[in-house]
C-alpha cells in the first residue's frame, strides 16, 4: 500500500488539531499583547510541526504518535480508518499559512502574524471541536478538479 493510500485513525488528526488550536491561541494573544519576537518564534515552531506533518506524512506527525502512545489505547477501536492524503495535504495547508505569518512577523509586521495565527487558528478549532478538515475540504476539491493526481 502506497503511503498516499495508508488509512489512519480520524481521531489522531482532531487531538494534533486540538493541541494546535491551543498554541495558535497562544501565539494571537502574544501577538495582540506586543510579545511579537516571542509570538514568531512559537509560530515558527508550529510552522515546522505543520512542515513534519506535511513532508513525512500524518502517520509520522509528533502529536500523531502521542495520540498513539497515550490517548488511542484508551479508547475504542475507530470505527472506520480515513485515507492519510487529506490531512496529510492539510497539514501542507496549514504550513503555507503559518509559515507566510513567521516571515511577515521576522520582518516586524506582528498584527499580520496574528491575522495567520488567526486563520490558522479557525482550522484547527473546526477539526478539532467540530472533526470538519478545512484543508481536507480543499484536497477534495482540488481532486474533483484534476489539480491533484492519486497514484
Amino acid at each position: 500500500m502506497s503511503a498516499d493510500r495508508a488509512r489512519i485513525d480520524p481521531r489522531g488528526p482532531r487531538f494534533g488539531a486540538g493541541i494546535t488550536a491551543v498554541l495558535l491561541l497562544v501565539d494571537i494573544f502574544l501577538a495582540l499583547t506586543g510579545a511579537g519576537v516571542a509570538a514568531t518564534v512559537l509560530l515558527a515552531a508550529i510552522c515546522l510541526v505543520f512542515a513534519w506533518g506535511a513532508f513525512a506524512g500524518v502517520g509520522r506527525h509528533p502529536y500523531g504518535a502521542l495520540f498513539k502512545r497515550f490517548v488511542r489505547p484508551r479508547l475504542a477501536p475507530p470505527t472506520e480508518l480515513e485515507e492519510a492524503a487529506p490531512p496529510t495535504f492539510a497539514q501542507g495547508v496549514g504550513f503555507v499559512i503559518t509559515l507566510a505569518g513567521v516571515v511577515l512577523g521576522a520582518l516586524g509586521v506582528t498584527p499580520a502574524l496574528a491575522v495567520f495565527a488567526a486563520m490558522a487558528f479557525v482550522a484547527a478549532f473546526l477539526n478539532s471541536v467540530f472533526g470538519y478538515c478545512l484543508g481536507c475540504q480543499l484536497y477534495v476539491l482540488l481532486l474533483r478538479a484534476r489539480v491533484i493526481r492519486t497514484a
